[in-house]
């Protein structure tokens, strides 16, 4: 197999509850694989000890204060020394033999790249038919997201995230796959690990948090899908951008 290094990337607003355990569970999986391993934890908008706890954990930090999830990992990507790049957000965690699945399946040569299956580090019915409906359409799609993962080389070739406020992961998984399709290869996912989920908000507003706001918010949906997103974009920075304010 051969023996890549490797940059993980972790863009992270207000995550000083998180950041640490995130960050141990990067340097449990380099352990395992047994390379070297950077870690860059992009701050965004931070006004908490996000920045020092990453530093203390040997983290590289680098700043972006953009209202737009897919630049602020762009700045860690486009910076990355490694030959290969993971992103994972500041509050899941990754399993302990991902980097070691990722170089081997890279060094088959017939994968671009891919994503990594998603489980909730804790279940309730609610979050137990959200990860059904997560993983019928992952598997309907092939666009699978969580951790994304392939050579900086790609990232670099398709322009990295696709820049877009909502949905970039999917669009990002689209732009990759096609290009693996230009080159003959496959955008894949894992097979042995995955991606622990956190159910922060889950836990603070409650496990059926998003088929709620699914039902309050349809019409502001559909307003969007006709062409007015300031509704929208409205109830994403408060779900997301605002989100640890």
């Amino acid at each position: 197999m051969k023996k890549y290094t490797f940059t993980v990337v972790i863009p992270a607003h207000n995550e000083e509850k998180y950041v640490v355990r995130c960050i141990r569970s990067v340097r449990a999986a380099a352990e395992i694989y047994g390379g070297e391993v950077e870690i860059i934890v992009v701050c965004n908008r931070c006004t908490d000890r996000t920045a020092e706890l990453a530093r203390k954990c040997g983290a590289r930090v680098l700043y972006n204060d953009e209202r737009c999830i897919a630049s602020v990992r762009n700045t860690g990507i486009f910076a990355a020394n490694g030959d290969v790049v993971v992103t994972i957000d500041c509050d899941n965690r990754m399993t302990r033999g991902t980097l070691k699945e990722i170089a081997f399946l890279l060094s088959t040569g017939r994968y671009i790249g891919g994503g990594a299956p998603i489980r909730f580090e804790r279940y309730s019915f609610p979050l137990m038919m959200n990860d059904r409906l997560c993983r019928i359409g992952f598997d309907i799609t092939g666009l699978y997201c969580g951790i994304f993962w392939a050579e900086k080389s790609t990232f670099m070739e398709t322009g990295g995230f696709s820049e877009i406020k909502a949905a970039e992961d999917v669009a990002t998984a689209k732009k990759l796959r096609q290009y693996a399709k230009k080159c003959g290869k496959k955008y894949t996912v894992l097979r042995r690990n995955y991606l622990i989920n956190s159910t922060r908000k889950y836990d603070d507003m409650g496990d059926w948090l998003y088929f709620r706001l699914i039902a309050q918010n349809m019409c502001t949906f559909v307003k969007a899908a006709f062409g007015d997103r300031k509704e929208l974009d409205d109830l994403l920075d408060k779900m997301f951008y605002d989100y640890n304010n």
